[in-house]
Order: C-alpha cells, then sequence, then structure tokens
C-alpha cells in the first residue's frame, strides 16, 4: 500500500533536514565548534585570583625604609634592579612599576598608563609606601608609553605567525585537492615522477613567498605603527621559514586523501581553529590552566608565536629557542613523513 505522501513543502523540508544531519562538518560547525570555542575562551579568562604585580625599586639594596612597606603588600613582587635594567624591563612589559627615589622626599613613578597592571600597580605602590592621608613624599608619575611595551608589540608576532599558518595551509591543502578533483593528479602519476619530488616542490614553492609575508608585515608594524625588532631581521626570517616548512607538512597531511573540497575545508578547520584560540595570537598562552601549557608549548604556531616575539620584542638570539627550533623542525619531519606514506594521486 502506497504511503500518502506530504505536501512538497515539508518533504523538501525533511530531505534538507536529512542532508544536514548526514553532514558531520556541518553538524560540527553548527553545535560543535561554538561549544569548543566556549571551553577555550572560558579556560583562558576563567575567574582567577588577583595577579601578582611586579615592581622594581631602583636604590640601594639598604633602603629598607621603602622596601620592607612595599614587601608587606600581597599585591606586589619587588625587585631591585639598576635603573637602566629596570627601564628596559618595563619598556618590555616585563615589569608593571619602576620606583626611582630622587632624593628624601620625592619619589618617581614610571608606569604605563595604557595598562591596568600599570595603573594597579601604581595604586598599590602608593598605598604601601604612603598610606597617610596626608603624604610625606611628593610623588612624580612618568609615563612610559614607547614602542615595544604596547599591545601591538605584542599582536603584531602573533598576526605573522597566523598568517603563516593560514596561507600555508589553505592555499597548498586545496590547491593540491583542486588538482586531485580535476584529475591533473592522475596524469601526473603516470609519469616517472615520484611522490616525494611531487611533495617536496610543494614544499619549496611555500618557501618562495615566505620571505614577502614576513618583510612585508613586520616592514608595515614598524612603519605604521613603529614596532621596533630588537632582534635580528635574519633570525625572524629563518624562524618564520621553520614555521612554514611545519604549516606546508601540516597541509600536505591533510590534502593527502581528501577527494573534496568539503572534506579538505573540514580537516584544515580543525587543524588550524584549535591553534588560533590556543596558540597565543591575541592573548599569551599563559592565561589556560597551568597543566595545559606543556601541551599548548608543542603546538607548532605557539612554538612560532613564542620564538618569534622572542626576538622581535625582546632581541633575542635564535640560539636562545631551542625548544621552539625542535618543535618547529619535529612537525615539519612528521607531518612530512606521514603525507608521504598515505598520500595518494587520485
Amino acid at each position: 500500500m502506497k504511503r500518502d505522501t506530504l505536501p512538497p513543502v515539508l518533504e523538501l523540508t525533511l530531505a534538507r533536514l536529512r542532508e544536514f544531519w548526514r553532514d558531520p562538518g556541518a553538524l560540527f560547525w553548527t553545535f560543535g565548534f561554538p561549544l569548543v570555542l566556549a571551553v577555550s575562551l572560558g579556560l583562558a579568562f576563567r575567574s582567577q585570583p588577583a595577579p601578582v604585580l611586579n615592581v622594581a625599586l631602583v636604590c640601594d639594596p639598604e633602603c629598607t625604609d621603602l622596601v620592607h612597606p612595599l614587601a608587606r603588600s600581597g599585591e606586589l613582587s619587588i625587585s631591585t634592579l639598576p635603573e637602566h635594567e629596570a627601564m628596559a624591563a618595563l619598556h618590555r612589559a616585563k615589569l608593571d612599576l619602576v620606583l626611582i627615589p630622587r632624593g628624601p622626599s620625592t619619589l618617581e613613578y614610571h608606569f604605563d598608563p595604557t595598562r591596568p597592571e600599570g595603573k594597579a600597580a601604581r595604586a598599590a605602590a602608593e598605598l604601601a609606601v604612603d598610606p597617610n592621608p596626608a603624604p610625606r613624599l611628593r610623588t612624580v608619575e612618568l609615563a612610559a608609553t614607547r614602542p615595544g611595551a604596547r599591545y601591538i608589540d605584542f599582536l603584531l608576532p602573533g598576526l605573522l605567525g597566523v598568517n603563516l599558518m593560514s596561507s600555508s595551509v589553505w592555499g597548498i591543502s586545496f590547491s593540491i585537492v583542486e588538482s586531485r578533483r580535476r584529475k591533473l593528479l592522475k596524469q601526473l602519476s603516470a609519469t616517472p615522477m615520484r611522490k616525494r619530488d611531487y611533495l617536496a616542490a610543494v614544499m619549496l614553492s611555500r618557501l618562495m613567498f615566505v620571505s614577502f609575508e614576513v618583510f612585508t608585515i613586520l616592514g608595515f608594524g614598524a612603519l605604521a605603527f613603529a614596532v621596533p625588532v630588537h632582534g635580528s631581521w635574519l633570525a625572524a626570517w629563518l624562524l618564520a621559514m621553520l614555521g612554514s616548512l611545519a604549516f606546508t607538512g601540516i597541509a600536505l597531511l591533510v590534502s593527502a586523501r581528501a577527494a573534496s573540497i568539503e572534506a579538505v575545508s573540514g580537516w584544515s578547520n580543525l587543524t588550524t581553529l584549535p591553534m588560533w584560540l590556543l596558540s597565543g595570537v591575541f592573548f599569551s598562552y599563559e592565561r589556560f590552566p597551568e597543566w595545559l601549557w606543556p601541551t599548548l608549548r608543542c603546538l607548532p604556531l605557539t612554538a612560532l608565536n613564542v620564538g618569534l616575539r622572542a626576538i622581535i620584542n625582546d632581541g633575542r638570539s635564535l640560539t636562545t629557542l631551542g625548544f621552539e627550533i625542535l618543535v618547529l623542525i619535529g612537525w615539519s619531519v612528521l607531518a612530512y613523513a606521514t603525507a608521504l606514506r598515505i598520500f595518494r594521486w587520485q
């Protein structure tokens, strides 16, 4: 007996719903990804106790009349440094406040008023040093807003890292899958070309664009926002090359068997979006719980971002970035070797 058919509108609606429920990618982006985003950002910006603020006191180590009151404050971590070291650390955002006594009755407060930590350290230090309504010290506030200590200085290396990741993974994986879909790879398989030569050529061709990306982004940051590169431009370029190798290996891996744009799009999103959230692009990965740090440090984008910030913001050399370099080399070798093993021409 033939069942009663539903009105065309309802039949088409049911067919559309069945298509949706049978598409794992659509299900993930509709229901799964918002949950992943909420959990990631919830962990990063969870409720925490008030952070300890880093304060440097520029004076003779025997200036106990200032050291002891500051040390008793539970909000402040006190160190004594020479003035040039303290100011350099402040401009790199390693310190929140620098205190410099100028004679017996004057105290200078050096901090960045654009950073909430600087304002909080200023208020806590003044309360600890001179809690009386009638202050005994004349205070002088000096703003420490100069290139090297701003959010843009932190952000620019992360933007460079995420740009290298996105252009590598998305550009290469889509190109390979499109060639497979148009049967171009099948034609190549009929030639003497070996898989390793094809994959190596893809990696090398990607590296040709890295120099343009690095010098364009860093050059624009220097011209538009006066973001200084404290370390070597060559070191930043070499690290970017290593990062691109790692991301190109990942691109080869996610496209090794994918036969459609939809499939490779899902794999690329699954690979890159967690690193967008977890690898310290827009805020430090140290905002996440401490037990996650070892795992996050092993992500290729985290290693690249940490290394670029060390070179650009702190002026460090490549020889001090052994762990980050090993992580990037490890991802490059592992991803390329796995892609070579499972790659198919059609």
